[in-house]
């Protein structure tokens, strides 16, 4: 070989040499990957459940390919999670990936005695997993909640316990809460985190069939010791009222006695503030709220003080409805010890038993509402409100 030559092949073969492969980084259609879990415990083990999602039903587009299943549910048991989880790896053809897991789903089962501070700190250890993912609870079989796929046969990509964000810019119920939220709630007075309630909704239909959607029905409330319990539907209405998060909110009121005419208003731009109050060794609260109104339809004469007189007592109403219903279970459900804590440790640390404040039914003992604005919305008819 002339000399030159060899002087190239052997450059080649050096540079060759240097370069940085990733030879044992496996293609991406070659892999699995998770999008949920769900966790039950019963009989002493933990039955564990992997959502794992098709990509060919999201590339190029958010709708889904008919011809391809969105989604398949594993299930395993196991005396803890990873061993569940390892016997679904001995069932499945690829590699699994974890890096794109957006939800946990936590039966009652395994939220109770412990269980679920365990497999929180299963996916906080895991070195795959991300703080970003969301954390619900629910009562309904945990595999039908799995299975259900979103509104119009969307990608599964697109279902609201991935997504949660997407539907309380419409209706603040429920804040959504993630690991990292979860591990500061109950490391942080009170210790306690309330998580979204998730049951099966057949509200939906289509031409040919009832269709099962997911809803938000309530909270579930997690402590560092133990699960307290579900605060469900109507007893959970004010826990929007209490969040700097709320978004967007409705309520409804009653407009005269006969119980028939009744006036549905959009709540926007909540503001929040809890003023702690310490006297005598007792603490009370003062709850001050700012927010907007809009109108949607009505009918009659209406004027914007009745409007603010009716909005501002229903929502009074439901702040002390579920703050009794806290108390019921034991909870500090707005976490009003938080803000003692955070205004005054010092009265905090004097008044404390075992890291919460003690409550009673006159701990709230102020509830100002504001209203800054009322819109009317488009004017349609004669009847407005003037402001």
């Amino acid at each position: 070989m002339h000399k030159k030559n060899i002087v190239i092949v052997t450059f080649m073969l050096a540079t060759t040499l240097l370069l940085t492969g990733c030879w044992d980084v496996a293609e991406p259609q070659r892999m699995y990957y998770v999008q949920g879990v769900g966790v039950d415990y019963k009989d002493g083990e933990y039955i564990t459940y992997l959502q794992v999602i098709n990509f060919a039903t999201v590339v190029k587009t958010d709708q889904a390919n008919p011809e391809a299943a969105p989604t398949e549910i594993g299930q395993a048991r196991g005396k803890t999670i990873e061993e569940a989880i390892y016997k679904l790896y001995r069932s499945m053809d690829l590699e699994v990936f974890w890096g794109h897991m957006t939800f946990l789903l936590l039966s009652k089962k395994a939220l109770e005695n412990e269980h679920a501070i365990s497999v929180v700190d299963t996916f906080l250890r895991f070195r795959e997993t991300r703080y970003q993912i969301w954390v619900y609870c629910t009562q309904d079989p945990i595999e039908d909640i799995l299975l259900v796929p979103p509104l119009l046969k969307r990608s599964p990509t697109s279902a609201k316990l991935s997504n949660p964000e997407n539907i309380t810019k419409q209706d603040s119920f429920v804040d959504p809460v993630n690991l990292r939220q979860l591990v500061i709630g109950l490391n942080e007075p009170s210790y306690e985190v309330s998580i979204p309630y998730i049951t099966l909704n057949k509200s939906w239909k289509t031409a040919e069939e009832q269709t099962t959607e997911t809803s938000f029905a309530g909270v579930g409330i997690l402590t560092k010791d133990s699960f307290k319990g579900f605060i469900e539907g109507k007893s959970a209405r004010g826990i929007e009222w209490m969040s700097d998060e709320t978004q967007q909110g409705e309520i409804t009121v009653l407009l005269d006695d006969s119980e028939q005419d009744y006036l549905t208003v959009d709540i926007k731009k909540l503001s929040v503030k809890v003023k702690p109050i310490v006297r005598n060794k007792q603490a009370t609260f003062e709850v001050f709220l700012k927010f907007n109104v809009i109108l949607n339809g009505f009918k009659g004469r209406l004027t914007s003080d009745e409007v603010r007189e009716k909005v501002a007592a229903e929502i009074k109403k439901e702040i002390v409805n579920t703050f009794e219903e806290g108390l019921k279970m034991d909870v500090d459900v707005f976490r009003l010890s938080e803000y003692l804590y955070r205004s005054d440790v010092k009265a905090w640390k004097r008044l404390e038993e075992d890291g919460k404040i003690p409550l009673t039914k006159e701990s709230i003992s102020k509830i100002d509402i504001h209203i800054n604005k009322i819109s009317p919305g488009r004017k349609s008819f004669a009847e407005t409100v003037e402001e």
